[in-house]
């Protein structure tokens, strides 16, 4: 982590809590949190955690629910677009769980399930039971179903595309090749997009040991090198000493493509692991060699496109094929016009490689990207929350939320189907911030003042909370009882409460069973369940289920007294595929061939007017530094924070500690910043044709001369300019992102494809409002 903490052994008898960020020791007093510390267990624990004790009972928490005042005064659809700008009335729970029932009836009977968007994004809570999306899915599910969305902002396009080539999306993305394999194994470690310690933090569903650090450094120790093929020389973790390559953004497949025309002309490659273990490579390598289109993907094809020489390109092959290589591809590759080719073409070099199945070599997916990938764990299955069915069909690719919106019963294609958008009039979203995951906000801004009604449940006045209707406060995982119980993580640890709710707020599960009992479906949503009942149904589910693999749980009560427990991981690490690679006939990839598909069957049948090539390919980004002019210049790198995840806790103690006089920081090459006379410390605008936003300048040479990064997170803190541009005074990146899908084939999100300038702010500065409550009108 970027700030080494350790455990003291003072709080063990301390009671624990667990959160994406790891798991702490919770010290309280007079029903007050003071403070967490660091876990007996945690080699390497994150600060993270630390900055909510200072706003959990701030102004910015919310403690009663609130109604926005034109929708109470006038009802459903009135002033939509002071959203984000009227006070709000707070009212009794009685008087909002009626609302909520009476609004969700007025639509379901006018307009059908369909008109009802239930995407809630996650990351609300790292307890298995209060899984805020989950119970808002059940929830919906017992009244009839919702409009849904799938995929996510992290990796859409690797789960669109990894099924077609491998075989499925989440076996591989939580199964691949361990890090102790890495560490005992790679000879040569080359990522693509880097694998950056801040990441490291975190993991979905909890964690109770930062260990991904401890093994990378392991492994250099050994004496693996590391290349780091990325704009960003932080995007690497410093203690591996590894060689940057600062590649031009969005140009990693013209790598890649140049590394297998290599290994194939310099006959390099592995003929006898593709002919067994992969489809259609034949007709890959004509169109590497050019056969097919003639354009030769070659190093010197690729160095104009990617600012990296052909020689290098050509000696990085020669040691890969020489190596134990483990190719890495980070998910914000995915993250890019084209998303899904890097992912695509990666495994087809790794499999000319022949590694894939060897320990420490093949290829892995998101190594860095989060605690849990490459975790050395047994592979288990818990129980969750039952959601139940949900009838309706209709579905968006989660970053189209703006489409939909502003688009309805239009047609969309997506993964060789096609589909038409629902016309939404409510949108009930419980756990995370669409005004941070999503792009081009001035856009979303628009499209959120189409539906009707907007209910949210939130705990703080972040900007999804200001721009909704209806707010019902609902508590943190500090005031409810819970459990980590994550099949990507090795410890289960009960989440104790800590301290009463602030305020007059709810756990998520008592706010949904007091709106079902309004709506007359109190018994199928509670199936006669408190939380304490369901989380103890869980667990002994859970204890069935490891049961059967071999995997004996401590009891329930047996946990309580301990606090936690690690299931300790198999003999030997795990290889990604490894089955699959041992006895291909007996362990068949389930893709259409039964082997990895280079070439895939099914994206073949695809319509041709869809344009999706079935094999990986070079498709050239629309905004790019290739294609950049005068007007905006320079390359926009909007990558996760370090001091937060996502926009969580973005108004707590330790995120604010790393802003700059209240703002976001912008990272600039010294070259760029001088030829703009521009000073570390500026006060500068970062703009393009979508928006702009304010930052403090930090210049550095660990990004490229032509690439300026900015983490995301700041919250959303919106001023209009009098040209109508939305101008963020806080520094949120995705004022300036564009709302296009990856392609038509994943419809992902494509925030790292974004091209700005950057200038010295010479008005006056606004102050910065993100963090202010909005006004309250108590009767």
């Amino acid at each position: 982590m970027d700030e080494k903490i350790t455990a003291s052994s003072q709080y063990d008898n301390l009671p624990l809590t667990s959160t994406h960020w790891g798991t702490y020791r919770v010290e309280a007093a007079a029903g007050k949190v003071t403070a967490l510390h660091p876990f007996d267990a945690d080699s390497d624990p994150s600060p993270i955690g630390s900055g909510i004790v200072d706003v959990l009972d701030a102004p910015s928490r919310i403690k009663m629910p609130m109604i926005r005042k034109s929708w109470l005064e006038h009802g459903p659809g009135a002033a939509t677009d002071k959203r984000g700008q009227d006070p709000f009335v707070q009212v009794t729970w009685d008087e909002a769980e009626a609302l909520v029932a009476n609004e969700l009836a007025r639509v379901r009977n006018d307009f059908g399930n369909k008109a009802i968007f239930g995407g809630s994004y996650g990351w609300a809570s790292a307890g298995r039971f209060h899984h805020a999306q989950s119970q808002l899915h059940r929830f919906l599910n017992c009244i009839g179903g919702y409009t849904r969305s799938v995929n996510t902002y992290s990796y859409a396009a690797a789960e669109v595309i990894l099924p077609h080539v491998l075989g499925s999306f989440g076996s591989i993305m939580y199964g691949q090749t361990s890090l102790e394999s890495v560490a005992a194994s790679t000879e040569l470690f080359i990522s693509f997009g880097g694998f950056p310690a801040r990441n490291c933090q975190i993991a979905s569903g909890g964690t109770g040991d930062h260990s991904q650090v401890g093994l990378m450094e392991k492994a250099r120790q050994r004496g693996a090198e590391f290349i780091s093929i990325s704009p960003i020389r932080s995007d690497m973790l410093a203690r591996v000493d590894a060689e940057w390559l600062a590649a031009r953004p969005g140009s990693d497949t013209a790598i890649i493509l140049a590394l297998a025309h290599c290994l194939l002309t310099e006959d390099l490659h592995d003929s006898a692991f593709l002919a067994r273990y992969t489809n259609g490579f034949d007709v890959f390598a004509d169109y590497v060699t050019g056969q097919s289109d003639g354009v030769p993907k070659s190093a010197e094809w690729a160095a104009p496109l990617s600012d990296i020489p052909a020689d290098t390109i050509r000696s990085l092959a020669r040691r890969m094929a020489a190596s134990r290589t483990m190719l890495s591809v980070s998910w914000s590759l995915t993250r890019q016009d084209h998303g899904e080719q890097p992912y695509w073409a990666a495994i087809a070099l790794a499999a000319m490689l022949g590694q894939i199945g060897l320990p420490g070599g093949g290829i892995g997916f998101g190594y860095g990207a989060t605690n849990s990938v490459g975790m050395h764990r047994q592979m288990l299955n818990f129980a969750a929350l039952p959601q139940g069915k949900n009838a309706v069909d209709d579905f968006i690719p989660v970053a189209r939320i703006s489409e939909m919106l502003l688009k309805p019963k239009t047609d969309f294609v997506y993964n060789g189907g096609r589909y038409t958008y629902p016309d939404i009039r409510l949108v009930y979203w419980a756990g995370g911030n669409p005004f941070h995951h999503h792009q081009d906000l001035q856009r979303l801004i628009e499209a959120w003042q189409k539906p009707e009604t907007v209910i949210v449940h939130e705990w703080c006045w972040n900007t999804l909370a200001k721009h909704a209707d209806i707010i019902l406060p609902c508590t943190t995982h500090l005031e409810r009882p819970d459990i980590m119980l994550n099949p990507r993580d090795p410890f289960i640890v009960m989440m104790e409460q800590v301290m009463p709710p602030v305020g007059d707020a709810r756990n998520d599960y008592d706010i949904f069973a007091n709106i079902a009992k309004h709506m007359g479906i109190e018994e199928s949503f509670t199936e006669g369940r408190d939380m304490i009942a369901w989380q103890e149904w869980m667990y002994e589910t859970s204890r069935d289920m490891a049961a059967e693999k071999g995997v004996t749980l401590p009891t329930l009560d047996s946990l309580k007294q301990t606090g936690w427990v690690k299931i300790e991981g198999p003999e030997k690490p795990h290889i990604m595929i490894g089955d699959f690679i041992d006895d291909p006939a007996a362990n068949p990839l389930n893709t259409a061939s039964g082997k990895i598909e280079i070439v895939s069957q099914t994206i073949a049948g695809f319509d041709k007017d869809m344009n999706i090539a079935p094999h990986p390919v070079w498709r050239e980004p629309g905004e790019w530094l290739g294609n950049a002019g005068d007007a905006f210049p320079l390359h926009l790198i909007s990558n996760q924070p370090h001091t937060k995840l996502h926009s969580q806790l973005d108004h707590g103690s330790h995120s604010r500690a790393g802003k700059i006089n209240q703002r976001e920081p912008v990272t600039m090459h010294p070259d760029n910043a001088a030829r703009r006379g521009l000073h570390d410390g500026d006060l500068v605008q970062v703009y393009n044709d979508r928006g702009m936003c304010l930052a403090v300048l930090v210049i550095s040479d660990d990004v490229r001369h032509d690439v300026v990064q900015m983490a995301t997170g700041a919250w959303l803190d919106p001023m209009i300019t009098v040209d109508g541009k939305l101008l963020c005074k806080h520094g949120n990146p995705n004022v300036l992102t564009h709302d296009l899908g990856t392609s038509n084939m994943t419809q992902g999100p494509a925030a790292l494809s974004c091209l700005v300038e950057v200038q010295k702010y010479n008005d006056t500065p606004p102050p910065v409002t993100a963090f202010d409550p909005p006004d309250i009108i108590i009767r």
